[in-house]
């Protein structure tokens, strides 16, 4: 009897569990759906040819996008520039040359804390360090470097990680052929764990994508069209900014639902292109 008993309890608990289990799931899949939906149905309708391929004008009462969209180009271009190799390198040192396990461990925990530090906090250190300090002024270089200090943590966490899942039967064996450190990182490590490098920075782009807080002290507002050299030295509003700008500044929704519209679109497209990437060479690798 008491066996029964139990056994129904445990039935019961277990379907109680199920089916909390799938109203949260219901939940979080209809929130996210909304969402994109929400935004995709109140942007694309405005989005044009005009907006996206134009400068505002003050003087026509205009609005364009473009030096927008060319600034926020500009901003991940340079920052990937720098975050890539410090991230990367990072990661290979950490993973195949450190021998402290207290270095390495004491390096996790603070790249850990920085990843869960507030957006705008690094914003406002940036403004005081880059801006300030450094005498950058507010510019895009000045934002792209502090979006360096934010996305560094990820990438050679994602790195690190990644190196990790190769096999050191794959390492025994390269350096029983006689091949030295470097050779066997270049040759054997690295090609085994390009999938989850590469997926890491895909990601790492979105975030730079979809980063505001931090720009907002750093880049500045200026909706001015600059080339790529030139533009880096000046203040200028990215895709997020000019959001924020529209909005709330001169209440502009209509442009602000096409710049979110914009935005969803390029997060979508940078989810999918890492998921591909990463499952293709994860395919190829298992050839």
């Amino acid at each position: 009897m008491l066996t029964k008993n139990a056994s129904k309890r445990r039935t019961a608990y277990g379907l109680i569990m199920k089916t909390l289990m799938l109203a949260a799931t219901t939940v979080t899949c209809a929130l996210v759906l909304f969402l994109i939906g929400y935004v995709l149905v109140r942007g694309i309708p405005n989005i044009s040819w005009k907006l996206l391929s134009t400068s505002p004008s003050y003087l026509n009462d205009s609005i364009g996008i473009l030096p927008d969209l060319l600034n926020t180009l500009y901003i991940v271009i340079a920052t990937l520039v720098i975050v890539l190799p410090l991230g990367v390198g990072a990661a290979i040192y950490l993973n195949e040359y450190c021998k402290s396990k207290r270095l390495v461990s004491a390096i996790e925990f603070a790249s850990e804390t920085l990843s869960g530090i507030p957006s705008i906090i690094y914003g406002l250190v940036g403004m005081l360090f880059f801006c300030q300090f450094c005498g950058l002024q507010t510019s895009l270089l000045a934002g792209s470097l502090t979006l360096v200090i934010m996305n560094l943590p990820t990438v050679m966490r994602t790195t690190q990680e990644s190196l990790k899942t190769v096999p050191n039967g794959y390492r025994e064996g390269a350096f029983g052929l006689g091949a030295g450190k470097w050779r066997v990182i270049r040759t054997v490590v690295l090609p085994n764990s390009v999938d989850g490098i590469i997926t890491g920075c895909i990601l790492s782009v979105g975030r730079i994508l979809g980063e505001s807080a931090a720009l907002l002290f750093t880049a500045g507002f200026a909706h001015t069209l600059n080339g790529f050299i030139e533009g880096l030295s000046r203040s200028g509003a990215s895709l997020t900014v000019a959001l924020y700008v529209y909005a709330k500044e001169q209440g502009e929704f209509e442009v602000a639902f096409a710049i979110a519209a914009i935005l969803m679109i390029l997060t979508l497209l940078i989810n999918a292109s890492a998921s591909w990437i990463g499952g293709y060479f994860k395919r190829r690798r298992t050839r």
